[in-house]
């Protein structure tokens, strides 16, 4: 959510003031109860399967340490706060957080349950990522946010997704329970799964290329560090019980935590200096398209 407002206070050059403060946290609170309550419905829909996985099996809800009649009236609680507190900050917001909690409730929920569909799963588990940045922007501005970037948000979070499922395969295929744990898992090989990665990865830097051409070209500064987050992560997904596996020990990755940091102070730079030699820089030495034209 905060790259939205980031993002969309840095486009329409506008102050940062109390009353967006003061909203921000507000959206945040709203968030995170929505999230909260589609947390809850996934260890309560995936209990019988974590059952056979050799961590997750230990979790309050598999272990039996919850009473699931509460359990549910949590799920059902913290989706109506959330969704009453977005009423506050607007409509739109609300439609927003309302299409985020449908989509937790069809990633875990029959008849849907997308979490079984090979490729659907991380499709629509990380459709999440640009509805929360799209949060962060009505936060902002009640405009819609640029279209490739709502995509290439929404691929990067399908590169981390799939890197997760590819560190779930190597784990569960050693101790034979990958079937068991998840469907969608067992109609995979690896080379599939690297093979989706490598897909994810480059449609993201495309989209995200189409972007800052067209909005702020400064941004590819930020291109290399872009490159080594994103490969940082790559090589996480190989190792034997994998934070990639498990993102709750990803801010125990120092080398990340330092990627992801340099490159959010570096892309925040570039969106809030200008650098016309960066224009100059770029500036075409053949014949282009009338469209670019214009644009100039």
């Amino acid at each position: 959510m905060l790259p939205g407002i980031v993002v969309a206070l840095t486009l329409h050059r506008l102050p940062l003031t109390g009353d967006l403060v003061g909203k921000a946290v507000v959206g945040l609170l709203a968030v995170g109860l929505i999230a909260s309550s589609n947390y809850v419905i996934n260890e309560l829909c995936d209990a019988p399967f974590d059952r056979f996985h050799p961590l997750k099996r230990n979790r309050p809800v598999p272990s039996g340490a919850v009473i699931i009649p509460l359990a549910y009236a949590q799920w059902i609680i913290l989706g109506i706060a959330g969704l009453l507190l977005s009423w506050t900050i607007s409509p739109w917001f609300t439609w927003d957080m309302l299409v985020l909690l449908i989509m937790g409730c069809a990633y875990n929920l029959r008849p849907l349950r997308t979490k079984d569909i090979p490729y659907v799963d991380v499709v629509t588990e990380a459709i999440n990522n640009p509805l929360r940045l799209f949060a962060g922007w009505l936060i902002v501005s009640s405009t819609f946010p640029p279209l490739s970037l709502l995509l290439s948000y929404w691929l990067i979070g399908c590169y981390f997704m799939a890197l997760k499922r590819y560190a779930e395969y190597r784990h569960l295929k050693e101790d034979d329970s990958l079937s068991k744990y998840r469907a969608s898992l067992a109609f995979f090989t690896p080379e599939l799964l690297l093979f989706s990665v490598v897909f994810y990865a480059s449609s993201a830097m495309l989209f995200f290329g189409a972007f800052l051409m067209r909005y702020r070209l400064e941004l590819v500064l930020s291109f290399p560090l872009i490159a080594v987050v994103m490969a940082i992560y790559f090589s996480l997904a190989f190792k034997r019980d994998s934070p990639a596996e498990h993102p709750e020990k990803l801010y125990k990755q120092r080398k990340l935590m330092l990627a992801v940091v340099g490159c959010a102070a570096v892309m925040i730079l570039c969106l809030v200096v200008d650098m016309p030699w960066i224009n100059n820089f770029f500036t075409p030495t053949a014949p282009v398209s009338g469209a670019y034209v214009e644009r100039k």
